[in-house]
């Protein structure tokens, strides 16, 4: 199942107050007198694609202009996951709404699965869903790159991961050469800026600091200076918890008399006084585990003058390099992290830019290889896709014009900094423009007919054989397109006749395997679709507004008729777009 868009409504846009199109998964045309608004259902369409919005677009007097789309988009499709990525939740039938409104003042607002997002997640959501050609898009179809698009999309999978390969070794050769231009140009900066980080490091190499090491000095420096004064509380904490150390009575400290209330405690023979004693054998073990701490305090107390003598000059070794480098032993240490990482990428010696040299040739030669690979791709699917597209265009009453994409070296400008050997057309080798897409420019070219030469496709084509060539390439690329809804709008300008018939044929064609979106003048045309919609302007009280209807039987019948010319009220014009109709039928069951 694909994902198509099932449904679009339109409020305050343009000259439609409100309309909702019900859309086709095949073939959907949309018709209607010239200024009806047919042009707003393709401003919708780009509304909701993420497209520029213009507050001359919001209709006259309303508050705002909103599109919003319902989406069929199975699960673990690329738009559902686009979707999911930007947190919108699909309805409980699975669809995926999508709204796009626009203010008087030109400001817009973007909602997907009933979440706001920004207007770029839906750009992101179009390029999975829909591409829109209309006249403008012909103008783009002449840009080079544009071209090697179109045959690129042709040529498939096999060519894109080599694009994606050459482009993985492009990025690694330009940043080797970059680094190498540096190197070689700022030598003598480098060189500098090198002898100041191996001065650092050797001078913290010197004093080789321990992370933490400062703030353990001060603790040191501390208690050593204040050796008396901490011995004098310590001796006498331990005197009050442990007694004299010879002995006297008199002086029996904390433990002695805790274990002198014990005893009484234990001989009483009142049961309440002895249940008092083993809490004091709690306090007795406590006191004692203090005693012996307080003992071994003492033992460690240090008053040598030395000792706080190396402390301090230790101390002024670190100040050194911490007034220098960092405000702590920490920072200094991280410091000499980043100076080594800094050194490697500064050395500036003949065997650094040897070993660069050799990298960046290695790299350009594979480079080379890659986009010689591509070339081949390139003129390998553009001789196909001519074919095709010239074969399409003879059904398309031009049966005498011949495409061909030519696949050309795009050859470096002096002074270019990416300018790639490769071999030239003699056999010598010779410098190209290694650009992102390749080293190729590619150019469609048209002979209008047998014997002409073959000119540039805008030089060649006329307004109305643009528009067919343009479709041809969108029936030829229909089985590479990934854009399940594809919409065009007047792309038949131009054409009539048998030409129209044959251009109404292909979109219901192309119908079989993507939805088709047109809007239309031509009968021809829309006698071919699978649902009919009319675009009806109306005036009342002075405002002109405009409605969307679907058509079907008689009311269709008319509808073809007055694109007929205007034929809509005679006998003839509607037997004409009867036959129309039937001629359209038969080919579309023929085709299923």
């Amino acid at each position: 199942m694909r994902a198509v868009l099932a449904e679009m409504r339109i409020e305050g846009l343009g000259v439609i107050d409100e309309a909702t199109l019900e859309l086709d998964p095949g073939l959907t045309v949309v018709t209607g007198e010239t200024g009806a608004g047919k042009t707003m259902v393709v401003t919708g369409l780009h509304l909701l694609s993420g497209g520029r919005a213009e507050a001359s677009r919001v209709r006259s007097g309303a508050q705002r202009a909103a599109v919003e789309g319902r989406f069929d988009a199975p699960p673990g499709s690329a738009a559902a996951k686009v979707a999911a990525d930007a947190g919108a939740e699909p309805d409980e039938d699975g669809a995926l709404i999508a709204l796009r409104t626009v203010g008087p003042d030109g400001r817009s607002r973007a909602h997907l699965g009933g979440r706001a997002v920004p207007v770029g997640v839906l750009s992101e959501l179009s390029e999975q869903l829909i591409a829109v050609h209309g006249q403008n898009d012909q103008l783009r179809l002449l840009r080079p790159a544009e071209q090697r698009a179109v045959l690129d999309r042709f040529a498939g999978e096999e060519l894109l991961n080599a694009l994606s390969e050459y482009r993985r070794l492009r990025d690694e050769w330009h940043s080797v050469s970059t680094e190498l231009t540096e190197r070689t140009a700022r030598s003598r900066e480098m060189a500098r800026e090198a002898d100041l980080l191996r001065h650092g490091l050797a001078e913290i190499e010197a004093v080789d600091p321990q992370p933490g090491e400062d703030d353990e000095l001060v603790a040191k420096a501390r208690r050593l200076a204040d050796a008396d004064q901490l011995r004098e509380a310590a001796t006498g904490a331990s005197f009050a918890v442990t007694g004299s150390s010879e002995g006297d009575p008199d002086a029996p400290g904390a433990l002695g008399m805790i274990a002198d209330a014990r005893h009484r405690m234990t001989a009483s023979e009142d049961p309440r006084l002895r249940d008092l004693a083993p809490r004091l054998a709690e306090a007795e073990a406590l006191l004692s585990d203090v005693g012996s701490e307080l003992g071994a305090y003492l033992e460690s107390l240090d008053a040598d003058p030395a000792e706080l003598e190396k402390v301090l000059a230790r101390q002024a070794e670190l100040k050194g390099l911490t007034r220098k480098y960092a405000a702590d032993v920490d920072g200094v240490l991280a410091w000499a992290r980043e100076a080594e990482e800094r050194l490697a990428g500064l050395d500036t010696s003949e065997e650094a830019l040897a070993e660069l040299e050799r990298r960046r040739d290695e790299l350009a030669a594979e480079l080379a290889e890659r986009a010689q690979v591509l070339t081949s791709l390139r003129v390998q699917a553009a001789d196909r896709f001519a074919k095709a597209v010239t074969a399409e265009l003879a059904g398309l009453a031009m049966g005498q014009a011949k495409v061909e994409l030519v696949v050309s070296t795009r050859w470096a400008e002096p002074g270019d900094q990416h300018a790639l050997k490769v071999a030239g057309g003699g056999g010598e080798d010779a410098l190209a423009h290694a650009g992102p897409d390749g080293i190729d420019e590619v150019e469609l070219r048209m002979a209008a007919h047998d014997g002409a030469q073959p000119l540039p496709v805008h030089k060649a084509a006329s307004g109305g054989e643009l528009s067919r060539v343009m479709l041809a390439i969108e029936v030829v690329l229909a089985h590479s397109d990934p854009v399940p809804t594809l919409v065009f709008d007047e792309v038949d300008a131009g054409v009539g006749g048998r030409a129209a018939v044959e251009i109404g044929r292909r979109l219901a064609r192309l119908a079989t395997s993507h939805q088709v979106i047109v809007v239309t003048h031509l009968a021809q045309v829309a006698a071919f679709a699978d649902r009919h919609l009319v675009v009806d302007k109306s005036a009342e009280g002075g405002v002109t507004r405009s409605d969307v209807r679907v058509v079907s039987d008689r009311d269709r019948v008319v509808e073809l008729a007055r694109m007929l010319a205007g034929m809509d009220s005679t006998e003839t014009g509607r037997a004409h777009a009867e036959e129309l109709l039937e001629v359209a039928e038969k080919d579309k069951r023929r085709k299923h």
